[in-house]
C-alpha cells in the first residue's frame, strides 16, 4: 500500500536531542547488568539520573584505554565507587568523544574511522560538582584486501589528463575512505600520472597505470591516440545569476571536422572580479563552486567560467548579482512556559475549524500541553495532558487531526511506549490509549500517518503500529538495522527516511511497493554514509523535480573546535534540571543530499554556522525553517538547484534568538522546532517555551 502525506500545514518534527558526539554509558554492577532493564533514555540519549543517586569519587574506566578498528564494536563500561571505595550500582555517567568516529552506547564503543582520540568519562561527585577521567582511543584502519583503479575510459588522447579514481575494500566488502597509494606507469615517456592519480598522456601507444597501497595492487592498461580535440564550444544560456544560483556546466568538444569527441576530458575553472559591495572589504575566499559539472556562486560579482581540453580552451562571462532575500522577523505571541524545559511542538486545524498545537515537555514530570492558536496574535492555553514520564520528548498529530501521539522516557515502571490521544474535543485532548509492545526501551521520537505510527523504541529500531483504531493499536511490523542507533524518521510516499547514528541515512520501503517493502514486511533500499545521523527532513521541489535530504548533525560537545562551549550539565545533583544554571552550547550543521535518485545519492551542500548546533528541520514551499539550538530559529531561501555553503550565499531570510529573563535559564536561547503555520513561524524553546512569529514583507519597489 501507499502512504501519503500532505505537504501543506500537517509538517514532520525531525525531533529531539540527542548526541552525535555525546552519548551515555550506564553503568552498575555485572549482575544488575545481566537482570535489571535499562534505565529510560532522556533528553541527549542521557540516562534519566535516579533522584536518589550516590555521589560518585572515583571512575574508573575498563579498559583503561581503548584500541580497535574502524568498523568494530567492543565491549566498554566505566565503573563508579563512592568515598568508601564502594561501587555505586547504577550510577549515572556520561561519556563524551570529540569526534564523531567514536561512538558510544550504554557498554559498548564502535568506531567508523581510524585515528587517535580522547573520550571523557564523567559522573557527579560531592556537592554536584562534576569528577572525570581521560580514556585515549586508538581506532585503526582493518586491513585491505583488494585495490581497484576506476574509471571511465580505456582510452587516453595524447596531451590531456584524465583522473582516475583508487578503490580499496577489506574483507566485508565495506570500501575504505581517504585511500592514497603509490601510482606508477610502465613508460613515462608515454604517460606520467601524479600522486593523486591524475594521469597525463604524452604519445600515442599502449601503457599500463599501476597501484600500490598497503600490500594491494592493481593496474589498467589505456590505449593513447592522438588528441582529435581541436576546439571547445560552450552551451551555458545563462548570463546572469544570482548568488547560491546553479547553472550547469555545458560544452562540447569537436575535432577539426566538427564532428564530437564524446570522451574528451574537460575541465572547469573560474576567474573571478567582485563586484562594489565587495572590493572594499577585500577580496574573500572561495567566491564559486565547481563541482559535478555545475557551478554556484557565493559572491557577487563577475566570472569567467574557463572550460579546457588540452590546448583547447573556451569561456563564458556570468554577472552574479546579490541574493537579498531578508526580511524582518516579528514576536507576536507567546506560550511562556519557564517552570521546565519545552521539547516538541505540532500544530493542526481541530474537528471544531480552530487550530491548536500541541506542545511536549523535557524533564517536566510527563507534562503536555494545549494552546489554541486560531488566533497567533493572541495564543491562549486551553489544557494540559499528564501521562506517566519524565520527559515528553516528541509529539505529532496525524494529518487528518484524528489523533496526537506523546512519545515517553523515563516512566515510573521503565515500560515507557507511547501515549494516544483523542482529539475528538482538540482544545481538550483525552488519552485513548497507551502503546508499549517491543517500545519499552524509551521512545524519542515517532512519525504519524493516517493509519500508522512509526515510534523509535530505544534508538534500535522503530515500531510500526496500526492505529485505525486509537483505543486499540496493533503491533504491525518494525525495522532494525544492524550496528546502527536510530535517532529520527519521516515517512514520505511509503519510503521511510531515518537518521542513525553508524550508519547515517537509512532508506526502507514500507509501503511503497517500487523497492518489494510492504507496511508489514519493510524492506531496505539503500544506506547513504554521512557521520551524523540525528535529524532528517526529505523534501520535493517541484520546480526541479529533484528530491534533497536535510540531515542535522546535533552535537551537544563542541570540544576541539575554537569555541568549546560553556560545556553545559543537564541535570543537577537530584538528577533534575537545575533552573538557571548557564546557557548551553552546540555544535554540527545541516547536510544537503541530493536522493533524487536514492541509488546515486549526491552530497551538493549545507547549512553551516560554525558557533552553533542545528536541531529540527522543516522545508516547505522552497523554504527551510531550521531550529538551531543556541544560534536560534532561522529561515532560509532553499529554492532551485542547491550547491555549497547557503549561509556564504545570503539565502538566510530571518533569523530570531529568543531572549527572555524569566526563562527556566534566563537569556539563553536554544530553539527546539520550528515549523511554518499559515503564514505565520512557530517554535519552541527549550527555556521559554512556545513562540509565534511573522515576516514582515519586503515594500514593493516601484
Amino acid at each position: 500500500m501507499k502512504m501519503l502525506t500532505p505537504r501543506r500545514r500537517i509538517v514532520t518534527h525531525i525531533a529531539a536531542l540527542a548526541l552525535t558526539a555525546v552519548t551515555a554509558a550506564l553503568v552498575g554492577s555485572p549482575l544488575a547488568a545481566q537482570v535489571a532493564p535499562p534505565a529510560p533514555a532522556d533528553r541527549a540519549g542521557v540516562r534519566n539520573v535516579p533522584p536518589e543517586a550516590v555521589p560518585a569519587a572515583k571512575l574508573v574506566a575498563e579498559p583503561a584505554a581503548l584500541t580497535l578498528r574502524a568498523g568494530q564494536t567492543v565491549n566498554f563500561k566505566i565503573h563508579a565507587f563512592d568515598a568508601q571505595g564502594k561501587e555505586i550500582p547504577n550510577a549515572f555517567v556520561r561519556v563524551q568523544s570529540g569526534n564523531r568516529a567514536v561512538r558510544f552506547s550504554d557498554t559498548t564503543v564502535t568506531a567508523t574511522a581510524a585515528g587517535k582520540f580522547e573520550a571523557t568519562a564523567m559522573s557527579l561527585g560531592a556537592n554536584g560538582a562534576p569528577i572525570m577521567i581521560t580514556i585515549p582511543v586508538t581506532v585503526t584502519w582493518p586491513a585491505l584486501t583488494k585495490v581497484e583503479i576506476a574509471s571511465t575510459s580505456a582510452n587516453l588522447y595524447a596531451g590531456l589528463t584524465t583522473p582516475v579514481q583508487l578503490k580499496g575494500f577489506h574483507a566485508d566488502n565495506s570500501e575504505r575512505t581517504g585511500l592514497t597509494g603509490t601510482w606508477r606507469t610502465s613508460d613515462p615517456k608515454l604517460a606520467t600520472v601524479n600522486r593523486f592519480g591524475d594521469v597525463t598522456a604524452l604519445a600515442p601507444g599502449s601503457v599500463t597505470v599501476s597501484v600500490e597501497a598497503e600490500g594491494q595492487r592493481a593496474s589498467k592498461v589505456y590505449t593513447i591516440t592522438a588528441n582529435p580535440v581541436s576546439r571547445l564550444e560552450i552551451g551555458i544560456p545563462e548570463s546572469q545569476m544570482r548568488t547560491g544560483d546553479v547553472i550547469h556546466l555545458k560544452a562540447t568538444a569537436r575535432r577539426a571536422n566538427g564532428t564530437v569527441v564524446a570522451d574528451a576530458p574537460i575541465t572547469w575553472s573560474y576567474t573571478y572580479v567582485p563586484d562594489d559591495s565587495i572590493a572594499p572589504a577585500g577580496l574573500p575566499g572561495g567566491a564559486g563552486i565547481v563541482q559535478y559539472d555545475r557551478f554556484a556562486a557565493n559572491y557577487p560579482g563577475r566570472y569567467t567560467l574557463l572550460a579546457q581540453s588540452g590546448g583547447a580552451y573556451a569561456q563564458w562571462a556570468v554577472q552574479v548579482n546579490p541574493r537579498d532575500v531578508r526580511q524582518r522577523i516579528e514576536v507576536t505571541s507567546r506560550g511562556n512556559i519557564n517552570t521546565t524545559h519545552t521539547s516538541d511542538l505540532w500544530p493542526w486545524t481541530g474537528k471544531d475549524g480552530r487550530d491548536y498545537v500541541l506542545v511536549g515537555t523535557w524533564g517536566g514530570d510527563g507534562w503536555g500541553l494545549v494552546f489554541d492558536i486560531t488566533d497567533m496574535d493572541h495564543i491562549v492555553k486551553t489544557d494540559s495532558v499528564r501521562v506517566d514520564a519524565r520527559t515528553i520528548n516528541d509529539v505529532t498529530i496525524s494529518p487528518d487531526g484524528r489523533y496526537g501521539v506523546l512519545s515517553r522516557e523515563g516512566a515510573s515502571n521503565r515500560v515507557n511506549g507511547v501515549v494516544i490521544l483523542d482529539l475528538a474535543v482538540p482544545a481538550h485532548p483525552k488519552i485513548a490509549s497507551t502503546f508499549d509492545q517491543e517500545l519499552t526501551g524509551g521512545v524519542h521520537n515517532v512519525f504519524a500517518t493516517n493509519d500508522y505510527l512509526f515510534a523509535i523504541s530505544g534508538g534500535s529500531k522503530y515500531v510500526i503500529i496500526d492505529v485505525r483504531d486509537i483505543t486499540k493499536p496493533k503491533y504491525v511490523s518494525e525495522y532494525r538495522h544492524p550496528n546502527a542507533r536510530i535517532h529520527d524518521l519521516w515517512v514520505r510516499d511509503g519510503i521511510a527516511y531515518s537518521a542513525q547514528g553508524g550508519v547515517g541515512v537509512v532508506v526502507v520501503d514500507v509501503g511503497n511497493g517500487r523497492y518489494g517493502g510492504t507496511i508489514e514486511a519493510p524492506k531496505l533500499i539503500t544506506t547513504y554514509k554521512v557521520n551524523s545521523g540525528h535529524e532528517i527532513f526529505p523534501y520535493f521541489q517541484q520546480k526541479t523535480g529533484r528530491t534533497y535530504l536535510f540531515i542535522g548533525d546535533e552535537e551537544m560537545s563542541r570540544r576541539g573546535r575554537v569555541w568549546e562551549g560553556t560545556q553545559y550539565s543537564l541535570a543537577g545533583p537530584d538528577g533534575k534540571p537545575p533552573r538557571g544554571g548557564i546557557a548551553q552550547t552546540s555544535g554540527g550543521y545541516t547536510h544537503i543530499i541530493d536522493f533524487t535518485d536514492p541509488l546515486k545519492p549526491i552530497p551538493v551542500g549545507r547549512y553551516h554556522l560554525e558557533d552553533y548546533g542545528s536541531h529540527d528541520i522543516i522545508v516547505e514551499d522552497d523554504v527551510l525553517y531550521q531550529a538551531y539550538y543556541d544560534g536560534g530559529v532561522r529561515v532560509v531561501d532553499v529554492s532551485g538547484e542547491l550547491m555549497g555553503n547557503l549561509t556564504d550565499q545570503n539565502r538566510e531570510i530571518a533569523v530570531f534568538k529568543p531572549y527572555d529573563p524569566d526563562a527556566y535559564t534566563a537569556n539563553a536561547p536554544f530553539v527546539m522546532n520550528a515549523m511554518p503555520w499559515k503564514g505565520r513561524v512557530l517554535f519552541t524553546d527549550f527555556n521559554s517555551g512556545l513562540w509565534a512569529a511573522k515576516l514582515i514583507p519586503k515594500p514593493v519597489v516601484q
